[in-house]
C-alpha cells in the first residue's frame, strides 16, 4: 500500500474526488423533495453537520409563473427557507400553495403526497436564483497523517452523500463546519388558536369604596400641554389571500409573508481567496430571514454575498463543479497541508485498553495550521508508505494541538504511585479573635518508567486534575479539559521520574491558638504588607499568643511536677505506715518523714505556682481580646493605593 503525499498543484485546487455508488444500500429510488422544470437546473448544493442542504437554482424563465412540486414531509422546510433572488428587474408576486386535505382519523395512511408550490411573477422575462433548504445526510470528515519528510502532512477529506432523489450535476459543492440553528417548520399547516370566551354578566357593586385625598403640591400646579395623537400612517391595505393562500414574499397582489431563507455566495459574486489545499474560510451563512426587498429596484446578489462571510465558522468551497449521481457518495479532498508534529508516546490509563495502565499508547501529535477548524473524526496514520494505525480525533480549531493515540506500545513500562497531605496556610479573613485560612489538599503522584526501546522516547503523562491546580509543574507542561499533560524524555534502555503536585484549596475557621492561624498570621505581617496600625496590632496580638503559650507551657510543667510530688507524697505515706509498729526502723521512720515534710512544702509551692501562672495567662488573654477587638480585615479586598485619594 503506497500512501503518497499530495503534490503542491493538488493541494491547492483539492480536485481529487472519489465516487460511491449507494444502490444497494438505500433501496429503491425516491423522488425529489422539490421539483421544477428544466428553466431552473440545480447549480449550487451547500451540505451542513446538523442535517440539512441548501440548495440553489438559477436559470431564465420566461412566464408569469414558476412551479414547484415539493413532497408533503418538507413543505414547512421549503416555505420558511425560500429565498428568490432576481437579477432582471421583475419581480416574485407570491407564492401561493394549496392546503392539505384533512383526513377521517380512522382512515389508512395516504402515500407520500406532493404541493404545488407557484410562484407568481410579474413579469415576461425573469433571471431567478431560487434558494432553500430540505434535510440532507451530513457530511462526514475523515483524515490521513502521513510521517514522510521534515514535517507530516495532514489531508482532510469529506465524504458527501446524495439521497435528494436527482442527480448533482455540474453543481458548485461547499461543505461547512459547525450547526447553524435550523428546525422543522409546519408554515403549510393552518393553525386557528383557541381564544377565551368571555361573559357579559353585569356588575354589582356591594359596598362603597373609601376615597383618597391628596393635598395639592407646588410641582403638580405646572401646565402640561396635552400630547398630540399620532397622525396614522397612511398606506396600501395588503390584499387578501385568495382560496389557495398566499406565501413567500414579494410586491404585488399576494399577502407577503418572510421566508427564512440561509444567507448564501451569489454566483456573480466575487470568490474568496483560496488558500492552499484548495481550502476556503468562509463563515456559516446565517439562516434569517432577508428583509422584504425594496420596490424599486431587484435584490442585490453581491450583498447577499458579503453577509454569509459573518457566520463564523469554516467553510469548504470546491473550486471546480462536481457530479454526484442520485444514491452515490462522493470523497473529496479539502485540505492536503504540512504542519508541525510528530511522533511521541502518551500515558493515559483507560479502563477500555487492556495494559493501558501499566504501557503508554504511541501517538501523533501535530498542530493545526490549515486555517480553519478541523471537525471530529477519524483519522488513519501512515508512515514511508506503511499503515501505523488509526484513531478518532476530537474537534481541533485552528492554531490548536491535538495528540491522537493509534496503538500500544508495550516496550515502555509505566508505574506511578500517590501520596497525600494537607499542607500550606493563608490568611483569607480575620474578624476579631477569629481567623479564616486558606489549605491546601496536596496529592502527590509519583511516575516511573523504563523504556525498553533502542532509542530514546518522548513520553506524555496525561495527568487528571480533577478540579485541583498544578503546583510548580515540570517544564513544559500542558493543561486542557481538565487535565494535565507533563512531559519526559527517557534515554535508550533508561529510567525517568516526575513528581507532579496538584492542590486544592479549602478554607478553615480558627482562633489564635492555633497553630496553622499564627503561622498564616505571621506569613501575612511578611508578604502581605498590612497598613501600619494593623500590623502593630497584630504584632502585638502575636506577642501576647507567644506570652500565653510560655505561660501555658510553665503551667503544664508544674502541673506535671505537682502530680509527680503528689506521687511521692503518698508513696511515702504508705511506707510509714508499713513500718509504724517496728521498733528496729525508727531512724527509718524519721527519714520518711523528713522527705514527706518536705514534698509537702514542695507541693504547696508548686500549687501557689500555677495560681500565679493561671492568673498571668487569664490577664494576657484579655490583653488579647482587647487588642484585636477592632480588627476586621479582608486579605482578599481590594486595597487603595497610597497616592490615590479614597472616595
Amino acid at each position: 500500500m503506497s500512501i503518497a503525499r499530495s503534490a503542491p498543484s493538488r493541494r491547492s485546487h483539492a480536485a481529487a474526488i472519489l465516487s460511491l455508488s449507494l444502490f444497494g444500500a438505500f433501496g429503491c429510488a425516491r423522488r425529489p423533495a422539490v421539483e421544477t422544470g428544466p428553466t431552473l437546473p440545480l447549480r449550487r448544493v451547500v451540505v451542513y453537520r446538523n442535517g440539512v442542504g441548501y440548495f440553489e437554482r438559477q436559470g431564465r424563465v420566461e412566464g408569469d409563473a414558476v412551479n414547484f412540486r415539493v413532497s408533503q414531509s418538507e413543505v414547512g422546510d421549503f416555505l420558511a427557507t425560500l429565498a428568490v433572488m432576481e437579477q432582471g428587474g421583475s419581480s416574485v408576486r407570491s407564492a401561493a400553495f394549496p392546503m392539505p386535505e384533512e383526513q377521517a382519523a380512522d382512515a389508512p395512511p395516504a402515500p407520500e403526497r406532493r404541493r404545488n408550490v407557484r410562484l407568481a411573477l410579474d413579469g415576461r422575462e425573469h433571471d431567478l436564483v431560487v434558494g432553500y433548504t430540505v434535510e440532507t445526510p451530513i457530511w462526514r470528515p475523515t483524515y490521513r497523517l502521513v510521517f514522510q519528510g521534515a514535517q507530516p502532512q495532514v489531508q482532510a477529506w469529506g465524504i458527501v452523500q446524495n439521497l435528494s432523489g436527482e442527480d448533482w450535476s455540474n453543481v458548485n459543492l461547499s461543505l461547512v463546519s459547525g450547526s447553524p440553528v435550523s428546525f422543522r417548520s409546519e408554515l403549510a399547516t393552518p393553525v386557528i388558536p383557541v381564544r377565551p370566551t368571555v361573559t357579559d354578566r353585569g356588575a354589582v357593586i356591594d359596598a362603597v369604596p373609601q376615597s383618597d385625598t391628596t393635598l395639592a403640591q407646588e410641582e403638580q400646579r405646572q401646565i402640561v400641554a396635552p400630547v398630540a395623537a399620532p397622525t396614522p400612517a397612511t398606506g396600501t391595505p395588503a390584499a387578501e389571500m385568495d382560496d389557495a393562500g398566499g406565501s413567500g414574499y414579494g410586491r404585488g397582489g399576494g399577502v407577503a409573508t418572510r421566508s427564512r431563507a440561509p444567507r448564501r455566495p451569489s454566483a456573480t459574486a466575487a470568490p474568496a481567496a483560496p488558500m492552499a489545499g484548495g481550502y476556503y474560510r468562509q463563515p456559516v451563512p446565517s439562516m434569517q430571514a432577508p428583509p422584504p426587498p425594496p420596490s424599486s429596484t431587484p435584490r442585490n446578489l453581491a450583498a447577499l454575498a458579503a453577509l454569509a462571510v459573518q457566520g463564523g465558522a469554516t467553510r469548504y468551497d470546491l473550486p471546480q463543479t462536481v457530479t454526484i449521481p442520485d444514491r452515490s457518495a462522493t470523497m473529496v479532498m479539502l485540505v492536503a497541508r504540512d504542519v508541525p508534529g510528530e511522533q511521541m508516546y502518551l500515558f493515559a490509563p483507560d479502563p477500555g485498553v487492556g495494559d493501558s495502565g501499566a504501557h503508554p499508547f504511541h501517538v501523533a501529535r501535530f498542530e493545526n495550521r490549515t486555517g480553519g477548524t478541523l471537525e471530529r473524526g477519524p483519522i488513519a496514520i501512515f508512515e514511508h508508505n506503511a499503515f501505523l494505525g488509526q484513531g478518532m480525533m476530537e474537534s481541533l480549531p485552528d492554531g490548536a494541538t491535538t495528540t491522537v493515540p493509534f496503538s500500544l506500545e508495550r516496550g515502555v513500562a509505566v508505574e506511578s504511585s500517590q501520596t497525600s497531605a494537607v499542607e500550606g496556610s493563608r490568611l483569607v479573613r480575620m474578624v476579631r479573635e477569629t481567623l479564616t485560612i486558606e489549605r491546601y489538599s496536596v496529592t502527590r503522584t509519583t511516575y516511573r518508567a523504563r523504556n525498553g526501546l533502542d532509542h530514546s522516547v518522548r513520553l506524555l503523562y496525561r495527568h487528571a486534575l480533577d478540579g485541583a491546580q498544578l503546583f510548580e509543574p515540570p517544564t513544559g507542561t500542558e493543561t486542557s479539559n481538565g487535565n494535565a499533560l507533563v512531559p519526559t524524555a527517557i534515554d535508550s534502555h533508561g529510567r525517568s521520574e516526575v513528581v507532579v503536585t496538584a492542590r486544592r484549596p479549602f478554607t478553615v475557621n480558627a482562633d489564635l491558638s492555633n497553630d496553622q492561624a499564627a503561622d498564616a498570621l505571621t506569613a501575612y505581617l511578611r508578604d502581605g504588607h498590612p497598613p501600619d496600625a494593623i500590623a502593630a496590632t497584630l504584632r502585638s496580638a502575636l506577642d501576647l499568643r507567644r506570652q500565653i503559650a510560655e505561660l501555658t507551657q510553665q503551667r503544664d510543667n508544674q502541673v506535671t511536677r505537682r502530680d509527680d510530688l503528689q506521687r511521692n507524697a503518698e508513696e511515702t505515706r504508705g511506707n510509714l505506715l508499713a513500718i509504724q509498729r517496728n521498733p528496729a526502723a525508727a531512724d527509718l521512720r524519721a527519714q520518711l518523714t523528713a522527705r514527706l515534710a518536705r514534698t509537702a512544702t514542695e507541693i504547696d509551692q508548686t500549687i501557689r505556682r500555677i495560681v500565679e501562672l493561671d492568673t498571668q495567662v487569664g490577664e494576657r488573654r484579655v490583653r488579647l481580646v482587647e487588642a484585636i477587638r477592632g480588627v476586621e480585615l479582608d486579605v482578599n479586598a481590594p486595597t487603595t493605593p497610597a497616592n490615590t485619594p479614597a472616595r
